[in-house]
């Protein structure tokens, strides 16, 4: 019988789509945490031809890429073929590089499975909207911060954007969603014309089966500690992890969390 594998990052969502799976096999690049019983292969980015062997070995006929993974270290003395071609696509965007690591495993046959084709229940219907009902003024900024992600798209900047009374107080880059929030949570008051909304989203034709965004309890805490009105997600794009926390979180804080 065929398997997935998880090549599983930092973070819940790994073991969330182990135990939703039937034999899957754990795979981890580092330290990362894994969960008990569970069939683990240990791999270095150097040697992908050795982990695509053992993949095949198992059974394993899909991978699902699942959590936050940094760029590695790699030592260039030890790349495989395989490894060589990812390595010179790591000077490139975020985007280039994951679709160049999508290509390498497809190349050998593995399908590539989505957080969500495993979970489906990890995303947001369209409508959906806990805690209190967002304003006119933050239905605009929340529009204002979308456009600024789509236009920068092209750019491969990042996942999120935060508008207050139409001024944009940050933009995600490299450092991620909590350093940003952390930025506009020291934004002056005086600055705003309004409390604010932070936008998470993928980018324009962003492969969502490696890169969906996610958001989490975290998040929900960096939101009120930016002092936020709320946060806005596309529906079916964007990873809610422990919902019923999260959904409490928004409500005890008075702000709200709404699907477009």
């Amino acid at each position: 019988m065929s398997r997935t594998a998880i090549i599983a990052g930092s973070g819940d969502l790994p073991r969330l789509l182990a135990e939703a799976l039937d034999r899957p096999v754990y795979v981890t690049l580092d330290d990362s945490f894994v969960p008990k019983g569970i069939d683990h292969l240990t791999a270095r980015i150097e040697k992908l031809g050795r982990l695509f062997k053992d993949l095949k070995d198992r059974d394993v006929t899909s991978v699902s890429f699942a959590g936050a993974m940094a760029r590695p270290k790699v030592n260039p003395v030890l790349l495989d073929r395989h490894a060589l071609r990812l390595a010179m696509s790591m000077g490139k965007g975020d985007d280039a590089l994951l679709r160049e690591v999508l290509a390498v495993f497809g190349d050998q046959g593995f399908d590539i499975k989505s957080a969500v084709d495993i979970c489906p229940d990890l995303v947001l219907p369209k409508g959906t909207v806990w805690g209190v009902k967002p304003s006119k003024q933050d239905d605009k900024d929340a529009a204002r911060a979308l456009e600024v992600l789509t236009t920068l798209s092209p750019l491969d900047v990042g996942q999120g954007a935060v508008c207050a009374g139409g001024l944009i107080l940050g933009i995600e880059t490299l450092q991620g969603t909590d350093s940003m929030l952390s930025y506009v949570a020291a934004t002056p008051d005086h600055l705003r014309r309004a409390k604010g909304v932070f936008v998470k989203s993928p980018k324009r034709n962003q492969d969502l089966r490696i890169d969906m965004p996610t958001i989490g309890p975290k998040t929900i805490e960096s939101v009120i500690k930016a002092g936020l009105a709320g946060l806005v997600v596309p529906s079916d794009t964007v990873i809610v992890l422990d919902r019923a926390t999260l959904k409490s979180r928004v409500e005890e804080a008075g702000i709200f969390l709404k699907a477009i």
